[in-house]
């Protein structure tokens, strides 16, 4: 039944600000995290909790509808969205945060991650024409369905983060990524801060911090009025919020606060921003932006589409900008349900995960490994005689894949690895990564241990004539490693 059914969640803004996969926290079980009002939590806590909110809320509305009949998180197949600059380590913790919130049991596969600019690149595929705009806000002519050989780029610009991938169309339909997902942390979010930073400026980072503090419940309506006026290519008015206007006046007069800010003036109540403050708040955002696409527009590859996602692509200042940088080197285009394009994709890839037919590697990965000791080559510290009697040589990489190596979705990497001694029962195997092309030891200079699990080799009667079978898939958006005692199964 979970093939059946397919529920997506798209976490959205909740990734914003913190714990962006390495790039500010690095996400894990220990983190801890800060609210306005001073309280710490972990963020596995806090995630899993929110998994939990939107899983119930999701069987209960079906429960609803369906009359009389009872679903179980266990009846569906689940599709958790992230950002594609999250690394293997936030990933597993979103895997564990959905499994503390009952939406998977432990090690059920009915649960895939999906990178939010390639859950948006597919269901951006498979759209008509009728469904783009193009910069100037009319339907667009253009088609990506079915047409082998179309490449095309799907910047998703969220809250939190800028995603970005690179598709070409395949026979059949497939998908080929040609450029290892990327992007940053400059969403839409990043334009929030800026804005609240000029009202700090305005009213004093003493007065703001006690507004932000007493009156949460305010600020969240004062930030989401924003968002509806963020994107607009203009002057932008809104009434100052009661409280703050409140505590503001205790203080002095209104029009005093305005006097040395430039672009902002007070208007009988309503706090004005200039077109060119406006703009200003969204500077760094589009400057990260187009640094991000300028690196893949440096590849050999032929664009012929640009198309922007997500909640901050319907900016009007986004798309004029990404239009006056890039339309003279594609088409840029923005589906008229930008926003939704996500969590559609998502629900299309947990019905069809092949639909990625192979990605790029985002790393070098590999393992630790001993071979024959080579004078001309290997360290003389790494030195050291077997049970065999020969000498060899530790902590050698052996590299499984490469990093920008194009690896089928269900493709694996195939090793065997013999015990390192005759009366080994249990085999420690490491995982490696790093960005360089062939590296030689493990413990070289840009390699990074990401984990290492047992494999139980219980039956030591044929001593050294024993072999695991490692078996590591790297195509899909998460990397799975099995190893086998081929023994004992």
């Amino acid at each position: 039944m979970g093939e059946a059914f397919i529920v997506a969640i798209d976490f959205g803004t909740a990734y914003s600000g913190y714990a962006i996969g390495g790039k500010q926290d690095q996400l894990s079980e220990e983190l801890m995290i800060t609210a306005v009002n001073g309280k710490r939590m972990r963020a596995l806590k806090v995630f899993t909790e929110s998994l939990r909110y939107l899983k119930d809320h999701a069987l209960n509305t079906m429960n609803e509808l369906t009359c009389g009949r009872t679903f179980t998180a266990s009846d569906f197949t689940w599709v958790l969205t992230v950002p594609a600059i999250w690394d293997a380590s936030a990933k597993q913790f979103m895997r564990k945060a959905a499994t503390e919130a009952g939406i998977v049991r432990d090690l059920d596969r009915n649960l895939y991650i999906a990178l939010e600019p390639e859950a948006a690149s597919i269901w951006c595929k498979q759209l008509p024409s009728s469904a783009f705009l193009d910069e100037n806000s009319t339907s667009a002519t253009y088609t990506l369905q079915q047409k082998p050989g179309t490449q095309y780029i799907v910047a998703d610009c969220g809250g939190g983060t800028i995603g970005i991938t690179v598709h070409e169309v395949l026979d059949g339909g497939v998908l080929k990524e040609l450029h290892k997902a990327s992007g940053n942390d400059m969403g839409g979010e990043q334009v929030n801060k800026n804005f609240k930073s000029c009202l700090k400026e305005i009213f004093s980072d003493t007065l703001w911090n006690d507004y932000e503090r007493r009156f949460p419940s305010e600020l969240r309506r004062l930030m989401y009025n924003f968002s509806v006026l963020k994107g607009m290519d203009d002057d932008v008015e809104f009434r100052c919020p009661l409280n703050l206007g409140i505590l503001a006046q205790r203080e002095k007069p209104m029009e005093n606060y305005f006097e040395n800010v430039q672009g902002v003036s007070w208007d009988e109540g309503s706090i004005v921003l200039s077109r060119a403050k406006m703009r200003s708040f969204s500077n760094e955002s589009l400057s990260g932006i187009t640094k991000s696409l300028k690196e893949i527009f440096k590849q050999d590859l032929s664009i012929d589409y640009l198309l922007l996602v997500g909640g901050f692509a319907s900016s009007e200042i986004l798309r004029t900008h990404i239009t006056e940088q890039f339309g003279a080197r594609c088409k840029v285009l923005c589906p008229a349900s930008g926003q939704q394009a996500v969590l559609q994709g998502a629900v299309m890839f947990g019905r069809n995960a092949a639909v990625v037919a192979s990605r790029k590697s985002a790393f070098t990965y590999g393992i630790a490994v001993s071979r024959r000791f080579d004078a001309s080559r290997h360290k003389a510290e790494k030195k050291f005689t077997s049970e065999r009697g020969d000498c060899r040589c530790r902590d050698l990489f052996q590299t499984l894949v490469t990093i920008d190596e194009d690896v089928g979705w269900d493709e694996t990497r195939d090793l065997i690895l013999p015990p390192p001694d005759r009366d080994t029962t249990k085999v420690r195997i490491g995982f490696f990564r790093t960005e360089r092309i062939n590296p030689l030891y493990v413990d070289d200079w840009g390699i990074e241990k990401l984990n290492s699990f047992d494999v139980q080799m219980p039956d030591t009667t044929r001593g050294l004539d024993r072999k695991i079978k490692l078996q590591v898939k790297f195509g899909f958006t998460e990397i799975t490693a099995t190893a086998t005692d081929v023994d004992s199964k």
